[in-house]
This record gives structure tokens, sequence and C-alpha cells, in this order.
């Protein structure tokens, strides 16, 4: 594959990025498009492994070799065919997936992974300079109609396959507008919405309809959709987070992370937030309690909006530089890692249990009363133990819970329908990805529970194939799982 020794010969190099007192001013993407050669150096470093393990870390399977070796030889419309055959979206996976595909590349087994990551978004954003991202049409209709509830990346990865299948397509959206998670939860500074709006129109175009405002079971009965479609598939997402349970939870200040975040985001959108209404970090003490992706988010957009001081707690302790020993590759490295937010700035603390909170006579936060903890196993189990005598405070003038989330949301649409839960409260499905509703089927994160974007778009996939083939009797739709 690429060059036979430019694993040995090329080293890793990371994505460029502005600088940061220059992005702190604005919500423009943190990193910048990698220069050609460079990019085709890191490409390059794809060894002749035999067995691409690579492909056992990405849920959609996506032919990492192939693309890496055609964008070596500098072959990039071959590339993003290869690309795109596994992959409806690659410049959303390119740039907010953690890549299990590096964790389980053979390189890294003793040396960096390939960036494999850098050459996917390298590859799409080429591809859209290039002009070779164009609608395409199905080349006949079937007569059939989906409805996809839900336009996160499940319920767009559904709707293009299904789309591209022949069947006509409506994704309803309970918000003002499309993209789910990826509109109002992913940061611009992580992915500016031009790139999200760019895919949108791309299937506009060729042929699925979008409904926004559509609460399916609230303002839009289920009986309609049951009524006026062959097929439903559910894609909602799992958007309950994850509360905190302890005194002075009720104090003004204190608000869950998509609240924080979507906020954000329309403001970036230049929606109107009334100032009764505005929940900003400017001027303030920051606490982010999750040491996560989400909490990592909350933690860049408080950078941006002036905060005074941000500390991010995580209740695990803090992870090793390299792989521990019951940690070996190819599974996921559970290692200490920097994201551009935390470059930025704010401190991160490690083994902490937030105990209370107090506030002011106004009834707004003010201290958040936390102490160590350390993890022990006792009878099978994790448990975490207070550290005596370890009990501190920290300034709190706005707290974020970025703790993630448990589960669907199962008031209203999932109610009505009467949907089977899992035990753990996620939509139940069987093999053939359908509910306990015949004609009803679910995809992302609504059935798996919180789970990652190429994980959403995977299953988004294969539920497309198995709809295909209930409205079709067989189907010639590519699906990665089971």
């Amino acid at each position: 594959m690429g060059k036979v020794t430019g694993f040995i010969e090329i080293q890793r190099t990371k994505q460029p990025a502005r600088d940061v007192a220059e992005r702190l001013r604005d919500w423009n993407e943190v990193y910048l498009p990698y220069p050609d050669s460079t990019i085709k150096g890191q490409a390059a470093r794809c060894m002749d492994c035999g067995i691409p393990f690579c492909h056992q870390g990405c849920p959609l399977g996506n032919l990492i070799p192939d693309w890496n070796d055609l964008v070596y030889r500098d072959r990039w419309k071959a590339a993003i065919e290869r690309l795109h055959a596994t992959n409806n979206f690659p410049e959303f996976t390119g740039r907010l997936c953690p890549a299990p595909c590096e964790g389980s590349c053979v390189l890294g087994i003793n040396k960096d992974p390939v960036t494999i990551k850098g050459v996917e978004v390298s590859i799409i954003d080429r591809a859209f300079e290039e002009g070779w991202v164009v609608p395409v049409l199905p080349e006949t209709r079937t007569g059939r109609s989906v409805a996809v509830v839900g336009s996160g990346p499940a319920g767009l990865a559904v709707a293009a396959q299904l789309n591209r299948a022949g069947h006509t397509v409506t994704v309803f959206e309970r918000d003002d507008r499309i993209g789910g998670l990826l509109r109002y939860g992913i940061p611009e500074f992580k992915m500016e919405k031009r790139i999200l709006d760019r895919r949108l129109s791309l299937l506009a175009a060729e042929g699925i309809v979008f409904r926004t405002n559509a609460n399916i079971g609230v303002n839009i009965p289920v009986e309609e959709l049951r009524a006026q479609f062959d097929a439903i598939v559910l894609t909602g997402g799992a958007t309950k987070g994850r509360d905190l349970n302890v005194p002075g939870r009720e104090l003004k200040g204190i608000h869950f992370a998509m609240e924080y975040l979507t906020q954000a985001n329309k403001r970036c959108e230049g929606d109107h937030v009334p100032d009764a209404q505005t929940i900003s970090a400017k001027g303030k003490h920051v606490i982010i309690i999750g040491g996560g992706d989400t909490g990592a988010d909350c933690l860049g957009t408080a950078h941006r909006q002036g905060a005074a001081s941000v500390h991010q707690l995580e209740l695990l302790p803090k992870p090793p530089e390299d792989r521990a020993g019951d940690n070996p590759w190819p599974t996921w490295p559970n290692i200490f890692r920097v994201s551009s937010a935390h470059e930025e700035g704010g401190e991160r603390l490690y083994s902490i249990s937030t105990q209370r909170f107090s506030g002011n006579g106004n009834g707004e936060v003010t201290t958040l009363h936390a102490q160590h903890v350390e993890m022990v196993q006792k009878d099978g189990r994790t448990q975490f133990v207070p550290v005596a005598g370890s009990e501190f405070e920290l300034k709190a003038d706005l707290v974020l819970l970025a703790m993630g989330f448990t589960g669907p949301e199962t008031e209203g649409m999932l109610k009505r329908l009467g949907v089977k839960l899992t035990e753990r409260g996620n939509v139940w499905r069987d093999e053939r990805w359908m509910t306990s509703v015949p004609g009803v089927f679910t995809a992302g994160d609504m059935q798996r529970g919180q789970s990652l974007i190429v994980w959403a778009i995977a299953e988004g996939r294969s539920c497309a194939r198995s709809v295909d083939e209930y409205l079709m009797g067989r189907s010639a739709l590519q699906a990665p799982l089971a």
C-alpha cells in the first residue's frame, strides 16, 4: 500500500490548526487543511499489513487502505468514489468522529497510527472543491414512501440510502432547522454549519423532503404518519440528559450541556435570544461536570464567550499517557487526550465527585462543593470511595452538566406509537431493525444508546437496507452491519 517504506520514513503529522489567540476571537473551525504534499505523505504511511484491522475498527467498514493508496498516487477522484462507497457523509466523520479506525491501525502497535481521519476529510473537501460531489437521483421511483423521524446522522443516512433505492422519503425534525445534534449540539469551531448545509442541499436536490417544526406525537399525530407512509423509521437519538441529583441542583445557573450548546449554536445562526433567557459564560466562573466530548464542546464555547475561569470535572481517574496492560491493541486506546478546546485553556480535574451546590440570596449558584474519590473494585463492581479530608470548593457562576445521555425521550411519539423498550430504556428492535410495531423501524442512538457519529451512520445504512427489503422483498443497498 502506498509507499512500501512510508511507515518507516515518515512520521505522523498533526493536522494544522489556527493559533489559539486568533481562534478564540471567532467561531470558525479550528483546524486547517493539510497541504497536499503533507497529506500524501501521511497516506503513504499506510502499510501493507496483510489484515487491515482498521476495517474492524470502523463500524462503516470504510475501505481505508484503498483510499490511502489512491491519495498517495494523486488519484483523488477515485479516492472519493471509494470513500463514498461506504460513507454517505465523510465530511462529518472526518471532522467529528474520534477515529476508532486509528485505534485499530496495525502501525499503532508500536508507532503512531496513520492519520486516517485527516486523509478522509482531505479527500471529501478536495472533492467538493473540484465539483465532483453532485446530486445523484434514482433512475426510477418505486411508488413507496418512508417517513424518517429525526434528522441527525442516523436519520440522514437512512434517508439518503432509501432515496437512492427509489423510495420517496420525508424527514421530520422537531427543531426549526434540519441536522439534529449536527446542527445544535456540535459547535461551529468543530464543524461550521456551512458544511452541514452543503450536504443538506445535495440531499434535497436528490429528492428528499425535509419538514421542520414537526414534533411527531405532539403537533403531528402518529396516526397521520401511519396513514400516509408505507414505513416509518425512528432516528430521534438519545436526548435525555443524565442529571445530577445533589442538594442545590435547583439553583439558577445550573444547566444541561445541550441547553447551553443549543443556544450558543442558535446565536451563531443569527437567532435572537432574549437577555432573560441567555445562558452565557461571559465573565463567569464556569464548572463543567463531565470529561467527555460534550464537556469539551462546552469548554471551547465558554472560552469564546469570555469565561473568567473554567474547570472541567471528571469522576474517573486521569487516563494513562499510553495503553495500560488491560487495554491492548486493537481495542480502543483509553489514554489521555487533549482536544483543541483543552489546548485553549481551562483546568481538568479527575477523580472528583460533586457533593452539593450552594448559592446566594437570589437563588443563584455561587459555589460547588466536591471531594476527591478513589475508584476501587468490590464484589466485581466499580465503586467510588471518598478520600477522607479531600473536600474542597470551587467558585461557580455557571454549571454545565455534560455527563452523557440516558436514552430517548419516551413521552409523545414513542408512547403513542406503543413501541417496546429495552431494560435500559432504548427502543427495542429485532434483527431486521424493526420495532415491536410492524412497519416501524429504528436506528442510531434511539435504539443503541449514546454512541458515536460513525455508528449512527452505519446503523442508518443497515436499517435502510432492511426497510428496502420490507418494502420491495429484496434490496441492492449496501449495509455495513448484520
